[in-house]
């Protein structure tokens, strides 16, 4: 797989949380992190997604956003 994207965090998909249309899959991308993306049904089906894959986020952003308490 090639992409422009410069951003990928490999990680293991520790759970998916599935809704009517979309899905909460949460990655363990080690050192006790975790990552959680929403993406659709649609797509967990069709990448046949399921705990355990080892699998990439990829974040294309021109902005990111931090907050702090």
């Amino acid at each position: 797989m090639k992409i422009s994207a410069r951003n990928q965090i490999k990680g293991v998909i520790t759970e998916i949380k599935s809704g009517v249309v979309t899905a909460r899959v949460i990655l363990d991308i080690g050192g006790g992190n975790h990552l959680s993306s929403v993406i659709t049904m649609e797509s967990v089906q069709e990448l046949n997604l399921k705990p355990g894959d080892e699998v990439y986020a990829i974040i294309k952003s021109t902005e990111v956003m931090i907050g702090k308490e």
